[in-house]
């Protein structure tokens, strides 16, 4: 059975915990607000279950609480922003504001990042651009889990890829994907559950499709957007790439199998080529394009046609990407976040290791 609790308990415990940490007030809150807008849409192994697992890896000086980020190159419309090994939760949303101001000030922004760590859920940053009136994307590599197709090695992450789009009268667009079929948090939660993983997730380590949630354990991989070839699993493995190389490459951040592994009792890769975990950020302003009013009514129009599609038998409606996730964050924000006991046992740990209340 979950417990629920509210926003506003997870916020202050979080923040209470970032700042035991060493994190400057203003740091806290970043941090507190990326990670709980992904309890508050529903992606609840993104949000407040990961506390422990950025604790820890602050405790095994992994995590700087107190980076300098800054930027390293730039021209007036791209940067490469380097995370001084700071909590993604807080490098990510800095990137994406130096891409906002570049977009602002040229029409579009283009930021890649190194030396930065776990930046919570991809779509919490790509939404930073739609009060501007302005289109966000937002990617990142992530520790190597994903075999490539008719590969049994762990060479990719779940390489997330989120685009936030604003309208008028009608909520944004916002598509947020990790680039498997299914992201490494939904096993968490499976396991947490003791349930099994649908077929098409995992394989185990000699490549065979297994629906074991803790296959991971055995030295099994999640498997790139698709399953398999037949289904399109080498467009999946190509996207998870793109995300690598831009995020990655671009800055000097490491990539491939040498990415830095989230748990922090994982040993580090060796002969890693770069520094930390790679971000990349996109923002482009929509009068760049054409007059904003103007792409508004149409993506209105263009969403209101979309729901209005002819659905299967059965189907009620069809969605728009960050439909559920909204309706989500409505519904939580009213009657609470729930917790299951895993992560509320987490939560306690944390509360007495730290003397917080919880």
């Amino acid at each position: 059975m979950s417990t629920t609790f509210s926003y506003q308990q997870l916020h202050n415990f979080s923040k209470s915990i970032f700042l035991k940490i060493g994190c400057s007030e203003a740091d806290a809150e970043t941090a507190t607000k990326s990670l709980l807008s992904a309890d508050l849409r529903g992606v609840d192994s993104h949000g407040v279950a990961r506390l422990s697992g950025y604790i820890r890896l602050w405790e095994a000086e992994r995590v700087n609480a107190n980076p300098a980020i800054k930027i390293i190159h730039e021209t007036p419309s791209t940067a490469v922003v380097d995370g001084d090994r700071g909590l993604g939760l807080v490098v990510a949303p800095f990137a994406m504001q130096v891409a906002i101001d570049k977009a602002k000030a040229v029409g579009t922004g283009w930021v890649s990042v190194k030396n930065s760590n776990h930046f919570g859920i991809a779509g919490h940053h790509a939404m930073m651009a739609l009060k501007h009136d302005m289109i966000g994307i937002a990617m990142t590599n992530a520790s190597a889990l994903v075999a490539p197709t008719f590969s049994k090695e762990r060479m990719l992450g779940t390489n997330p890829i989120a685009v936030a789009i604003p309208a008028g009268k009608e909520p944004a667009f916002v598509a947020d994907f990790a680039t498997t079929t299914a992201a490494n948090g939904k096993l968490e939660i499976l396991q947490r559950k003791n349930l099994e993983a649908p077929t098409g997730w995992i394989q185990d380590k000699d490549g065979n499709v297994s629906t074991n949630a803790g296959e991971l354990k055995n030295g099994g991989t999640l498997v790139p957007l698709g399953g398999d070839k037949e289904h399109g699993s080498h467009k999946g493995y190509a996207l998870g790439a793109i995300v690598d190389i831009f995020s990655a490459i671009l800055s000097g951040a490491n990539y491939g199998p040498w990415v830095p592994p989230f748990p922090a009792y994982i040993p580090m890769p060796e002969n890693m080529p770069g520094e930390g975990i790679g971000h990349f950020f996109g923002v482009m302003r929509i009068d760049a394009f054409r007059k904003a009013d103007e792409f508004k009514e149409h993506m209105d129009k263009w969403i209101t046609r979309f729901r209005a599609s002819q659905t299967i038998a059965g189907q009620e409606k069809v969605i728009i990407p960050g439909d559920p996730e909204r309706e989500m964050e409505v519904e939580r924000m009213k009657n609470g976040i729930p917790l299951l006991p895993a992560v509320v046992a987490d939560l306690e740990a944390l509360s007495n290791k730290f003397k917080v209340a919880f």
